[in-house]
């Protein structure tokens, strides 16, 4: 496991408490892994997908029992759909189920669900599939769920930037700054991710919510995706909860020569 920035182990770290301040508020995920999950055990890419699928139902589920309030996951990029034709068609089978069956389960957990990203270029049942989950699962307070559907960082930011101009035909570039773009990019009604959790061992963003995790904490780990537990976790959590996040300003840690008289 690399964790950015402390390359410590997690397993003597203490374990979240819900009742903590130290909690991050949004957790965003990188699902990466299922193909070699699948290839190492001389499975076909699809039972990787479905494994890691009913992980993501595992991972809500322990998000909304720990206080999370809000969790971003990355389940289909732009950059998805260069993948073998048949392996995207396996992947938008498993999302067709995902809206079918999923709905009861986040609705008795409370679990609000939205999607970002680009869902036009999906099939038309698919887009009346999510307009659906969405609308059944409006009501839920305990965790918001959010997906991330054809969707990209760099698509994220030229389409609020054309968002803004459109409402603001009159207006150039030069009129623009980071708080009136804002709240035209996805995710903008919530707050932007706290903890990033990348599985598959890689050590990179992957065009995923650039904009928004400016400064959040980035926590790398070689476990495929179908091997986060929620052990896994709480023991990212437990190492985010050991940060100290300066957002640019001075340390809010004590040194130990805080308060010693100088010589």
């Amino acid at each position: 496991m690399l964790a950015l920035g402390n390359t410590s182990p997690t397993r003597d770290l203490p374990l979240p408490n819900p009742e903590a301040s130290d909690l991050p508020q949004h957790i965003a995920i990188i699902m990466d892994g299922n193909r070699r999950w699948a290839g190492a055990r001389g499975l076909p890419k699809a039972a990787g997908h479905a494994v890691g699928a009913r992980r993501v139902r595992a991972i809500v589920q322990a998000c909304g029992e720990r206080g999370i309030g809000h969790l971003t996951l990355f389940a289909f990029s732009t950059e998805n759909w260069r993948r073998p034709l048949e392996e995207v068609r396996g992947l938008m089978r498993l999302l067709t189920l995902y809206l079918q069956k999923e709905i009861g389960d986040l609705n008795a957990q409370g679990v609000r669900l939205r999607v970002i990203g680009d869902t036009s270029k999906f099939d038309s049942r698919i887009q009346a599939l999510i307009r659906d989950a969405v609308a059944a699962t409006a009501h839920n307070r305990s965790i918001t769920l959010n997906l991330a559907l054809n969707y990209g960082g760099r698509w994220d930011i030229l389409q609020a930037m054309k968002a803004w101009q459109a409402e603001h035909p009159a207006l150039d570039a030069s009129a623009l700054d980071e708080s009136a773009l804002e709240p035209y990019l996805q995710l903008a009604d919530g707050p932007p991710p706290d903890l990033m959790v990348r599985t598959g061992g890689e050590s990179r963003m992957s065009n995923f919510l650039l904009w928004q995790m400016a400064y959040t904490e980035l926590y790398f780990t070689d476990l495929l995706w179908p091997e986060f537990t929620p052990t896994e976790l709480d023991k990212a959590i437990a190492w985010f909860a050991q940060r100290d996040r300066r957002f640019g300003g001075e340390s809010t840690l004590r040194s130990p020569l805080d308060g010693q008289a100088s010589a």
